[in-house]
């Protein structure tokens, strides 16, 4: 797999890189923001660590750029701020997990192994899910929706993905929690309700009425045709 690691601190960036290139990864470095920016459009990645606080462009802004070109690469924040604001705004904005310094390698590893297996890497036995007007190729990890391509990040399709394996049951925020995340941000619910409201933004125009819909109190629900 090929990592970006973009960090202004040169002991933080060499020693992310020496544990991902003992684990048998590809491993390019970056600076700053611009660099990293340039770096991923010139030779995408596979995964990006990207630690928030830049020299000239922060985290979040490299990410809303990168973002605004299309290009849907994995992100995990790395950050030494942990206010759970800052964890919501990243997370919304397209980042697919967030670490907080000082942080320990293991959880590093831990949390790039949850990500690549929301992105499909390595996966195997794939198949598709149909749920009335919502098409999920998992060969391809696409998403259609009344025939149109949907770009989402790896995040986000897990999340859609898992809603739409479970369609006509209403799924807590703890469950989906616990399932998409893997780690459960001290119980931060607003992190799901950011990514529910995400891909409505992205799904909803494609629909004839709303696929996902709110239990208030309880949770949310992939709406599909009853049986």
């Amino acid at each position: 797999m090929k990592v970006l690691v973009v960090d202004d601190e040169p002991n933080i960036r060499d020693l992310l890189s020496a544990s991902l290139r003992f684990a048998g990864h590809q491993v390019a470095t970056a600076a700053n923001g611009n660099e990293a920016i340039n770096k991923i459009i010139d030779t995408p990645p596979d995964l990006v660590l990207l630690d928030v606080m830049l020299p000239d462009i922060s985290g979040f802004g490299v990410t809303k750029k990168i973002r605004s070109l299309g290009i849907e690469v994995p992100i995990l924040f790395l950050t030494a701020r942990d206010e759970t604001q800052d964890k919501i705004t990243g997370l919304t904005i397209g980042g697919d997990d967030y670490v907080t310094k000082p942080f320990s390698l293991d959880e590093i590893m831990a949390r790039i192994s949850a990500i690549m297996r929301r992105s499909g890497k390595g996966s195997e036995g794939a198949s598709n899910i149909a749920v009335g007007e919502l098409q999920i190729n998992e060969d391809a990890h696409e998403v259609s929706v009344n025939g149109t391509q949907v770009d989402l990040s790896p995040t986000e399709y897990q999340l859609l993905r898992y809603l739409a394996t479970n369609p006509n049951r209403v799924l807590t925020k703890a469950q989906i929690l616990d399932h998409v995340w893997e780690y459960d941000f001290n119980g931060e619910m607003g992190i799901v309700e950011s990514y529910v409201s995400y891909l409505r933004k992205k799904l909803d125009p494609l629909s004839r009425e709303p696929l996902i819909v709110t239990k208030r109190g309880v949770g949310y629900m992939l709406k599909g045709p009853k049986a």
